[in-house]
């Protein structure tokens, strides 16, 4: 969305797509998990009094959209791309089967996943837990627009607290809104960490992969927050 109000900045996907491609050429295997909210939300102001499960099917739908425009953005910077949907959308993408995206990975084509877990009622949260799980991921590098999870909003409250490493329990305790439950639950019971960073920093992605723990708070289990100090 960049600075709009609403819609895509192609601006802003080619700057993404060139973080992506220098990470790519360390020869990490890279698998991305798209969101709709520049366009929809299933859950806002925007569905208004719309029945929940239609839409979210358009929030859906917007991720594809989302998925095609850095599809493209990567592409015109000669990285090999695929687009898996769980919703069925030929034209646009390759139902998602999880052997075909552990090859595309294997094969070092950049693997964009649209259109959440193809369910109502699961954020795009889950859906990048799902997904890294099945193609047994390292860990969930969720891109977003601050530098780590805080105590409380820090936009709110100037003199909240941002965490270094935080456990999923403390995160679900405390109703930290960094991803939804279900997600945090999934990961937890999984051992998947989730790192949070800002990417809105030019270079953030590539320093998130490579391990920068200064950029961002790292969620991970009990033993391993006391290990890791």
């Amino acid at each position: 969305m960049g600075e709009q109000n609403y819609g895509i900045d192609t601006k802003v996907a080619e700057s993404v797509a060139r973080e992506i491609k220098t990470v790519q050429e360390l020869g990490v295997e890279i698998a991305i998990v798209v969101g709709g909210g520049n366009i929809f939300r299933g859950v806002s102001k925007s569905a208004g009094n719309m029945n929940r499960g239609s839409a979210d099917y358009i929030g859906m739908l917007a991720t594809v959209m989302n998925a095609v425009v850095l599809q493209d953005a990567l592409e015109k910077l000669d990285v090999f791309t695929r687009v898996m949907s769980a919703i069925d959308i030929p034209q646009l993408a390759e139902p998602f089967i999880r052997r075909r995206a552990e090859r595309h990975l294997e094969k070092q084509r950049v693997v964009i996943f649209a259109a959440g877990t193809g369910n109502p009622y699961f954020t795009t949260d889950s859906a990048a837990a799902l997904r890294a799980l099945e193609v047994e991921a390292e860990v969930i590098l969720k891109a977003t627009k601050v530098d780590g999870i805080y105590s409380a909003d820090p936009n709110v409250f100037p003199d909240a607290e941002r965490y270094d490493k935080i456990t999923y329990q403390e995160v679900l305790e405390n109703q930290l809104k960094v991803m939804d439950a279900s997600a945090i639950s999934l990961c937890m019971d999984n051992n998947l960490p989730i790192m949070v960073f800002n990417m809105k920093e030019s270079g953030n992605i590539i320093k998130a992969v490579c391990g920068d723990l200064t950029i961002g708070t790292m969620v991970v289990l009990e033993g391993q927050k006391q290990v890791a100090k």
